[in-house]
């Protein structure tokens, strides 16, 4: 089950790199919708199910609340440390090819470690398996937008675009088949759930919305971010019942 729907991710990465060869005037608010049900599947369904499974207090806090603000803090740090070196190469005033293809690899990475959470959320339960699968298939639009625009931004061949862009739509069905082989145990998942949480707020609230929001701070744009988050209350309602 876990697979097939990590089908779904490969999907929306293929998605979102093809959109970035021609993108539209709607841009914003797939963006805006995608932020929000990120938003909604971390603080509604994510982090409730993490604090559950792994709630062992470590100095006065649950383990999985440190791990969510572990989580968050390194892909601001990698963010950051990615945006510098960037920096660095344009202030040469030359892209270097193999920067592009760096930050794309590491796209692939995320998206491997994506498909292990869906995985891993299988592993807790249906329910948290599909709003989790949700949340990834939400930001794989963004994933395969931003891996096409990387590599071929910094003077790659359309064809080493298309590859990283592949990759990337693999790389969860890849990571989701990788947790049928090995179950984890309940704290070791709530605990990586919770990082993974982290993470992907991050993401979210770092990346999705303001991009979102860049050239576009209208109100439609709000109206589908709240619309994904209110989706996925939604969904947490009618699972729980």
């Amino acid at each position: 089950m876990a697979v097939f729907v990590a089908l779904g991710a490969l999907v929306m990465t293929l998605v979102g790199g093809w959109t970035a060869q021609r993108v539209t005037d709607r841009r914003h608010l797939v963006l805006g919708l995608a932020g929000g049900l990120m938003l909604g599947v971390v603080g509604l369904d994510l982090l409730p199910e993490a604090l559950e499974a792994a709630g062992t207090r470590v100095f006065g806090v649950p383990q999985a609340l440190l791990l969510f603000v572990g989580g968050f803090l390194l892909a601001h740090m990698v963010e950051r440390l990615l945006a510098v070196r960037q920096a660095a190469h344009g202030a040469a005033e030359e892209r270097v090819p193999q920067v592009g293809l760096t930050a794309a690899a590491a796209m692939v990475g995320h998206s491997l470690l994506d498909g292990v959470a869906i995985g891993a959320a299988f592993q807790v339960g249906e329910a948290m398996g599909l709003t989790v699968a949700l949340a990834v298939i939400a930001h794989d639009f963004a994933d395969g937008f931003n891996t096409y625009t990387l590599t071929s931004l910094y003077g790659n061949t359309r064809t080493k675009a298309v590859a990283m862009l592949v990759a990337d739509a693999c790389a969860p069905v890849v990571g989701a088949a990788s947790t049928l082989l090995v179950t984890i145990p309940p704290e070791a998942l709530g605990s990586y759930l919770g990082f993974f949480g982290g993470a992907l707020l991050y993401l979210a609230a770092a990346e999705i919305l303001p991009e979102a929001h860049h050239t576009h701070p209208a109100r439609s744009t709000l109206l589908c971010t709240a619309a994904g988050a209110g989706f996925i209350w939604l969904v947490v309602g009618v699972s729980s019942d």
